[in-house]
């Protein structure tokens, strides 16, 4: 009989497809008419996109109020500027227009401009109390990147630049009530950005691949296939950005990689590779998937030593390497090793001094791992859950 016991909803309403933009103010009208439109670094505007979408809005009767410049690591300050800006004009919707980042930072946005607090209250980060939101004005998610998924999830990530720590929150009210999705927005996307982009969906499905239950044969293919998708059309989308098919099946892959469906009753213990990455993201500010690209693989070399047997099935089934009796675990490792010239192929780093980083502080960044996210025991939740040892040992294969 199967162990599985799980629930599922995921209430965002997805709209998908090229030309989707234009939809945008007839979306937005269902929800209000006053919207705070919180976008990144600019790349919008230099394309167009932010023009067609506010000509969307305009015809549908939804002013806007802009909080632009949130960061590729968004910053609770950035997050306090736009709650501020939608409190003072009254907004009644917000509108994220960008990447994750900036979808992450609307989400907070969104919750903050309902409470009295400090947003940071909100971001888990080791204190013992956190407020976990239960009220959030309406959300609609356009991004322009494939990556992160958190067009539609419930979760955030945020940076706090004064005491370097970066750290997510977790709550029903910060689904999306819209994800709109229109793959043809993607096509600007430099080639780091697409290659960072697949690795950081990729890495989605492997954490909760690798720390599942394991009897999760269903789950298990969704996974595969995810992965092998995104395997198969980023370096496309690398080599052509106007492959609006090659862009359209990474976006649906990004999607479907951090909606929940994928994870749904894998009993998932925890995602280790971005609990680490973040803390060094947060001392280093470098793009997300590329500290992925880093710590992902010398983690799957340290958690294959005790999984074995998932690592020889993702070997084989990925890379069609096929294990010998004993020889298991080196297949593992082979299909690891695969996994990682992959990631260089596509134009990923796979070393911490590939992007300037040493190991004088590697010590520091596992207390501080730790410190902001542990299990029962103090360790950090993962198959095998790891002990400070194991992370500084990680980090230091990473080197």
């Amino acid at each position: 009989m199967s162990a599985m016991k799980f629930e599922y909803q995921n209430p965002t309403r997805l709209i998908f497809g090229v030309g989707t933009l234009a939809q945008l103010g007839k979306v937005a009208k269902e929800y209000g008419t006053r919207a705070l439109l919180v976008t990144g670094g600019g790349s919008i505007k230099r394309s167009g996109i932010f023009d067609r979408a506010l000509k969307s809005l305009s015809e549908a009767g939804v002013s806007i109020f802009e909080c632009a410049g949130v960061e590729p690591n968004p910053r609770i300050s950035s997050v306090k500027r736009g709650a501020a800006t939608a409190r003072e004009n009254h907004c009644d919707l917000v509108i994220a227009l960008g990447g994750g980042s900036t979808m992450d930072a609307a989400k907070v946005m969104a919750a903050a401009a309902l409470y009295d607090g400090d947003p940071w209250n909100m971001i888990i980060h080791g204190q013992p109390d956190p407020y976990i939101p239960t009220q959030a004005l309406p959300l609609i998610t356009v991004p322009t990147l494939a990556a992160t998924g958190s067009e539609m999830n419930s979760g955030a990530v945020i940076s706090n630049e004064e005491t370097k720590e970066k750290s997510f929150v977790q709550a029903r009210c910060l689904y999306p009530k819209v994800a709109l999705l229109d793959p043809e927005l993607t096509a600007s996307v430099p080639k780091d950005q697409t290659a960072y982009g697949t690795c950081d969906l990729i890495t989605h499905i492997t954490e909760g691949y690798f720390n599942g239950s394991g009897d999760t044969p269903i789950q298990d293919r969704f996974a595969e296939g995810v992965i092998l998708t995104a395997m198969e059309y980023g370096p496309k989308a690398i080599a052509n950005g106007n492959d609006l098919n090659a862009r359209a099946q990474l976006q649906w892959a990004a999607t479907v990689a951090l909606n929940g469906w994928v994870q749904s009753g894998s009993g998932s213990v925890g995602y280790p590779v971005h609990m680490i990455e973040h803390t060094l993201s947060a001392h280093h500010d470098i793009a997300h998937g590329a500290g992925l690209a880093i710590v992902n693989p010398s983690w799957m070399r340290f958690a294959a030593k005790t999984n074995t047997p998932k690592f020889v099935q993702f070997a084989t089934r990925i890379f069609g390497l096929t294990a010998k009796g004993s020889d298991d675990l080196e297949c593992a490792l082979a299909g690891i090793d695969r996994f990682e010239a992959f990631l260089k192929s596509i134009g990923c780093p796979t070393h911490l001094s590939e992007i300037g980083i040493d190991g004088q502080l590697i010590e520091t960044y596992a207390k501080e791992t730790l410190r902001i996210t542990h299990d029962k025991d103090g360790n950090l939740s993962a198959r095998p859950p790891m002990t400070e040892a194991d992370i500084v040992a990680v980090l230091r294969a990473a080197l």
